[in-house]
Parts: C-alpha cells; sequence; structure tokens
C-alpha cells in the first residue's frame, strides 16, 4: 500500500517524505470549489474604497484581478499542488458596512483529477493581501481574517459544505 492509500495526510509516501500525489488513476470529473474571506477596516477606510478615493486606484477592482491571477498560479506557490486546467475563476468583492470591511469570494472550475479547493483559496488570500496593499498607507491596522473553504464539489470524496 503506498502512502497516497492510507487514510490520513496523502501528500507524505510511507517514509514520511513530501511528494505530490499520483492522481493518475482518479476520474476526470467536474469540480467546483467557493472560498471566503474577509478584509477588516475602520468605517473611513471602507469609505475611501468605495468612493474610489484610493490613491493607487479602484482597489476592488484590481484585488478582483490579482485574485484571478492567483488562482491560475497557485501550482506555482503551493508546492505540492497539481497544475490544473483551470476553466472558470470569478473573484467577487462586495463593501460589508457591519463589518466594516470587505467580503470575498471565490469560485473556481475545472475539470480534472483532482479539485480546485486551493485555487480558490488563495484566489481569495491573494485578493485580500492586495486589498491591504492598497490601503496601507492609510491604515496599517487592517485584519485579513477568515478564509476558509465554503463548497468542494466533484471527485470521489463528492461534495462538501462548510456550516454556517
Amino acid at each position: 500500500m503506498s502512502g497516497s492509500d492510507k487514510p490520513g495526510l496523502s501528500h507524505f509516501d510511507d517514509r514520511g517524505q513530501a511528494h505530490m500525489v499520483d492522481v493518475s488513476g482518479k476520474a476526470v470529473t467536474d469540480r467546483v470549489a467557493v472560498a471566503e474571506g474577509f478584509v477588516r477596516m475602520s468605517a473611513a477606510t471602507l469609505a475611501l474604497i468605495t468612493e474610489g478615493r484610493a490613491k493607487k486606484g479602484d482597489v476592488l477592482a484590481v484585488a478582483r484581478l490579482a485574485g484571478i491571477m492567483a488562482a491560475k498560479r497557485t501550482a506555482d506557490l503551493i508546492p505540492l499542488c497539481h497544475p490544473l486546467p483551470v476553466t472558470k475563476v470569478a473573484v467577487e468583492l462586495v463593501a460589508d458596512p457591519a463589518l466594516p470591511g470587505v467580503r470575498i469570494e471565490a469560485t473556481v472550475k475545472t475539470s480534472g483529477q483532482t479539485g480546485v479547493e486551493m485555487e480558490a483559496l488563495t484566489a481569495v488570500s491573494v485578493a485580500a493581501l492586495t486589498v491591504y496593499d492598497m490601503v496601507k498607507a492609510v491604515e496599517k491596522s487592517l485584519v485579513i481574517e477568515g478564509v476558509r473553504l465554503l463548497l468542494k464539489d466533484g471527485g470521489k470524496s463528492g461534495l462538501y459544505e462548510a456550516k454556517p
């Protein structure tokens, strides 16, 4: 039995060495993952973003593009991720005065032999970091939080939905 056939951590072989999981025997299926995260900030900084007064430009548009680009480059950032033919990346950033801050949600799709959870989580993380980068001159105390997988579907393990 190889390390990837054992229950538990599949990125380690029988000797405990890190390795890329062999997915060649898995069926190609449609897969989707949705992740979310939040950037908390002062109401004044959120107003700066929503009113388009940030000196670096349209914060939400730039962060959306950064998230999309990050999803496509996940295998370059996370050592044991498989490079995947991503067929869709959607990143939504919504100003939320109740936080106050920005809610970020990323949806990633592919047809392949492994899922796109890491791509969705990477998209959210990089979009959040981009929001931080674009407004750090006016507020350094922003908090990136709650980055998590909301949903994944496809493949042998089927549907996963996070509890609210």
